[in-house]
């Protein structure tokens, strides 16, 4: 298997805590990244500092000078990271909060009437705050249809769907549930060039880990991340909102700053474990000999995550030396077919075994994976295709070969339980 990233697998993976043993189960493969990818040590070491800081922002000392610098610090590093050099950078409870909160915005904000869009593909963080405030407003919500067999919405779908009294839009650029990827720049110049004043808000979540941001070439209004799935902690979201939803009437305290989208005293500490997370993507751009500036760096890596993501992926689906891919296992079925796109993620299903008891299998042979369920999270890819529940495997750049390889071996012990 070809990646650029084989040499320095050692060193990456010494970054993150927990990478092969689990302090509750022992030893494993973490192949549930999608569920919140693993933690840098840095970020840990962050929190904990942070958490231990008395002292608030805004104050005449030195430790409250401190803080405020970390903020601005881990906003600068934030715009550098999504290359969005206008707008602002803010942090809310999660990525979900943050994109109820763009959207409402957007919604309030945006001239009346018309219509709002969306597609199936979503998950139900963008769809169900679209449809909140689309019911609220009094506007349709329309929804493009994304495509059972590639388990992702095309351009040509949104396309069908655009009219030029579109007001708000959303796009989801990596499905959590099929992996795929989605053409966020393709849909939103498709957008702009029939409805131009349409607001549209993206959800990065699945995707930030995977590949790199460019918000500067999108030509949007908001966007949302969720740290803990890009190796910070749980506990805030990251949102980018562009001048013109920044300059729109938001919930603030009276007297404040019309620009702020936070409301009450913000943790610095997310800000600088934000900043952890992209030294780490600059380390990795260094390590790897790219670029003169973090952004280059930054895309140098990303690069390398994409094509060693990639290549992971590909040995999963068609196999790695004398081993079987999932593609080609009887009984396996893959949610969004054998096709190329996704990004670290696969679901599938195994004909002679309920995913439940799949996903004990495998982790009772030390390969953590995850039970996806036909519900509000999911029952949008899964209920079309008449599942009850799949399995998800989830891979992230600091996974190995060696680690696929226990995967199709453990795989291969499930297809045989009913050879």
């Amino acid at each position: 298997m070809q990646s650029p990233l084989l040499p320095h697998l050692d060193a990456i993976r010494d970054r993150f805590a927990h990478v092969e043993t689990c302090p509750f189960e022992g030893k494993r493969v973490f192949f549930e990244n999608a569920g919140g990818a693993l933690r840098l040590k840095s970020v840990i070491e962050t929190s904990a500092a942070y958490a231990g800081y008395a002292d608030n922002q805004g104050r005449d000392n030195p430790a409250s000078r401190a803080l405020m610098a970390a903020i601005a610090r881990g906003k600068d590093d934030a715009r550098i990271f999504l290359n969005a050099p206008g707008g602002e950078v803010f942090v809310g409870e999660s990525g979900t909060e943050v994109l109820f909160r763009l959207v409402r915005t957007a919604a309030l904000g945006a001239a009346p009437g018309g219509v709002m869009l969306g597609s199936t593909l979503e998950h139900p963080a963008s769809r169900s705050a679209m449809a909140r405030w689309a019911e609220v407003t009094g506007r349709p919500h329309v929804l493009a249809l994304h495509d059972d067999a590639t388990g992702t919405v095309t351009p040509e779908a949104y396309a069908e769907k655009i009219t030029p009294d579109l007001r708000v839009a959303t796009i989801v650029q990596t499905s959590p549930v099929t992996g795929m990827a989605v053409d966020v720049a393709r849909i939103a110049a498709m957008i702009r060039a029939v409805a131009p004043d349409c607001l549209i808000v993206v959800d990065g979540i699945q995707h930030a880990s995977h590949g790199h941001i460019d918000i500067a070439a999108y030509g949007i209004d908001g966007y949302a991340v969720s740290p803990y799935k890009v190796f910070s902690r749980h506990g805030y979201g990251l949102g980018w909102a562009s001048e013109r939803l920044t300059a729109f009437t938001k919930e603030a305290v009276i007297g404040g700053s019309p620009r702020n989208w936070e409301l009450g005293t913000r943790d610095a500490g997310a800000y600088a474990t934000f900043s952890d997370v992209v030294g780490y993507f600059n380390w990795l751009g260094a390590t790897l000999g790219g670029g003169d500036t973090p952004r280059a760096r930054i895309e140098t890596a990303a690069a390398a995550i994409h094509a060693h993501e990639a290549a992971m992926m590909g040995a999963i689906l068609n196999g790695l030396g004398n081993r079987r891919g999932l593609a080609t296992m009887p009984g396996v079925a893959l949610i969004g077919g054998p096709g190329d796109g996704r990004e670290g993620v696969v679901c599938f299903t195994l004909s002679s075994m309920p995913a439940a008891d799949l996903v004990a299998h495998l982790n009772a042979r030390g390969i953590r994976t995850h039970i996806r369920l036909n519900d509000h999270y999911c029952g949008n890819i899964l209920g079309p295709l008449g599942l009850d529940a799949c399995v998800r495997a989830s891979i992230c750049h600091y996974n190995t070969p060696e680690e696929v390889g226990r995967f199709l071996d453990a795989m291969e012990e499930a297809v045989g339980q009913d050879a």
